[in-house]
Order: structure tokens, then C-alpha cells, then sequence
């Protein structure tokens, strides 16, 4: 068991105590299997007061699985799905997306974990020749790999591309509360309304234990969706422990209190590298992530007191992330060390 808590990832951090006692009280009795039951039904109409009554609503076991199945039913195995180069689809969930979609990754550099109108047309080639995958998708993620958030006049410009050409618009949500919380905007204002098709709204990383949803924002859309989730693996027999804690989330506002939680003491660890000469923030701290970079030779004495992931090895950036059991204490242990290090 690590002693001091880490800034490896918020997927690091437990499972909220309003979380567990959801699932504790879930535990009880007999209920309907495969989403037949009261908790399931709850949790549709708790994602329809966020995002719109005609909202379809799916749960899975995991952040791949919700965007591998999101993009199922946007796609064929003879197109291609825009993204970042820093896209989880692209990096971090291995080759799911290419063996279940059969789908080609058209990738965009990025400097700020964003993708824009114009890189986006520029991947938009060869309409109509056989000879060339298709693009169909525009995926982005919401917080960035960057944890930067796109603002609603950006997603609705890449919406806008999306639309000219007959193409849909993919939200990989996993921080996707940390971007309310920073945006000060409803969900609904910076996803369906802004002109997104499927959304896969991340759980895990703000305080679950397991599943994500899956929002399907055009009923027509979501036809296939129960047979294609049956047939990847993901639909979840006990499916109410999965809802139950969505329940715990939405409810009350906890998704956006553990959001801004973790959020503010992101804030206040970048405050605190700021007063250090050597220490450099490399981007923007709009979530819950620091990306900063860290002398090599420091690097190893301060993983060991609190751990987190080198993002660059050559250019020694770091990538710091904040939970919502993070505390004032563990940033300022931070601080404190780094200081000693140093000086």
C-alpha cells in the first residue's frame, strides 16, 4: 500500500464513502438482471435531467469500453475516426478501437491536447474514392489528455465541421465533470446542445468504483446499441451496482463537488511549483491536471516520497493529477519536499 497519497492519477484515489454506501444499499433484496431495475431506470431519468429527454442511455464496465462501443455505432470497418494524437483511443486503450472497429485513427498534432477546425478539414480527404478510408467521426476528448477543456464556442465550431461534412461528433468524457466544473457550465451547454452525437460520461476517475455511460444524444443512433454492448462484453448482469452509483453522483451535485474539489487543489499545486525557478508549467491548468516540467535528477527523490507519471522523458515533464480525496495537506507535503530537494 502506498503511505503518502500519489498524483499518478485520480484512478489512483478509492471510491467516495456517498459511493460505496450507494452500493451498499444496493445490496439488498432481489432485483431485475441486466439493467431491469429500479436503480437502472433511476439512473436514466437522473442522465435525462442533465442531458435532454431524448437521451439514450447505456452503461458499461469501463472508459474503453464505453468509447470503443460509442464509436461502434457512428462507424463501419471501412472508416476512419479523427482524434488527437494524444486521443485514449490513440494512446492509451492499446489497439481496441482499431480490433473491434476496424476503423483507421486519422491523428492531428496538438500542443494543448485540443484539436482545431482547420487540422481537422485538412484530414478530410478523398470523399467518395474507394481507394481511401472514409472519415465518419471526430473524436475529442473532454477534459483533454492535457487536461485543458474545450470551451463551448469550440466544440460547437468543430461541430460546425462535423455537420459541413456529414460527419459525427464523438465526446470521450472521462473527466467530463472536472470540464463542467471548470467551463461553470451545465453539461448539456458543452455537449448535446453544442452539436456532440455520443458522449461517454467518465465515472471512475470522480469517485466510482466501476462503469461509465454511455449517452446516445439521437435515439435513431442508438438501435444496435444493446446487441453491439451484448456482443463486446460490456452489459453488466448485476447492471444496478453500476447505476447505483451514478445515482450517488448525480443527485446531489457530487459529481461537481468532488469535481471542484479536485480541481481547486490542482490549482493550488500549481501555485505551488510556481515559486520555484526550476520548476516550469508547461500547460494550461484549467482541470485537475499539472503538467510541469522537473529537473531529471529531481525527478526520482520526489517520486518516492509522493509517486506520479514522467509524461516526456526528453523533455522531463511530468504530469501531476488531483483527486477528489486529494487534500491541502498532500499538495503542501508536495511542496514541501520538492523543496527540500532542492534547496
Amino acid at each position: 500500500m502506498l503511505v503518502n497519497k500519489t498524483f499518478a492519477s485520480d484512478n489512483y484515489a478509492g471510491v467516495h464513502p456517498e459511493i460505496m454506501d450507494a452500493l451498499i444499499k444496493a445490496n439488498v433484496g432481489h432485483e431485475g438482471s441486466y439493467g431491469n431495475d429500479s436503480h437502472t431506470k433511476t439512473a436514466i431519468a437522473n442522465f435525462r435531467k442533465h442531458f435532454g429527454e431524448n437521451t439514450e442511455v447505456f452503461f458499461a464496465y469501463n472508459g474503453t469500453g464505453a468509447n470503443v462501443l460509442g464509436l461502434s455505432i457512428l462507424t463501419q470497418s471501412y472508416n476512419s475516426i479523427i482524434c488527437s494524437e494524444l486521443a485514449h483511443i490513440n494512446v492509451d486503450e492499446s489497439t481496441a478501437p482499431e480490433k473491434f472497429l476496424g476503423c483507421k485513427l486519422l491523428t492531428i498534432p496538438t500542443q494543448d491536447g485540443k484539436i482545431y477546425p482547420d487540422a481537422i478539414e485538412d484530414r478530410i480527404i478523398r470523399v467518395g474514392d474507394q481507394h481511401h478510408p472514409q472519415a465518419k467521426v471526430i473524436s475529442i476528448s473532454q477534459t483533454t489528455e492535457y487536461a485543458t477543456v474545450y470551451s463551448v464556442k469550440e466544440v460547437k465550431a468543430i461541430a460546425s465541421v462535423a455537420k459541413k461534412h456529414n460527419l459525427y461528433l464523438h465526446m470521450d468524457g472521462s473527466r467530463i465533470s472536472n470540464a463542467a466544473v471548470s467551463l461553470n457550465k451545465s453539461f448539456r451547454e458543452f455537449t448535446v446542445d453544442a452539436g456532440v452525437d455520443v458522449l461517454s460520461f467518465g465515472g471512475t476517475k470522480n469517485g466510482l468504483m466501476f462503469g461509465e455511460a454511455v449517452l446516445v444524444f439521437n435515439p435513431a443512433l442508438a438501435t444496435a446499441f444493446p446487441y453491439i454492448r451484448k456482443q463486446a462484453m460490456q452489459l453488466h448482469s448485476k447492471m444496478r451496482f453500476i447505476s447505483a452509483q451514478f445515482n450517488a453522483l448525480l443527485t446531489h451535485d457530487l459529481w461537481s463537488k468532488n469535481a471542484h474539489h479536485a480541481n481547486q487543489l490542482a490549482s493550488r499545486l500549481a501555485n505551488g511549483l510556481r515559486q520555484f525557478p526550476a520548476i516550469k508549467i508547461t500547460r494550461p491548468v484549467d482541470a485537475n491536471g499539472v503538467f510541469a516540467t522537473i529537473p531529471p535528477s529531481v525527478i526520482p527523490k520526489l517520486q518516492d516520497h509522493s509517486f506520479f507519471y514522467v509524461w516526456n522523458d526528453k523533455t522531463h515533464e511530468v504530469r501531476l493529477m488531483c483527486s477528489w480525496d486529494t487534500s491541502e495537506k498532500d499538495v503542501d507535503f508536495f511542496i514541501s519536499k520538492l523543496d527540500d530537494i532542492l534547496y
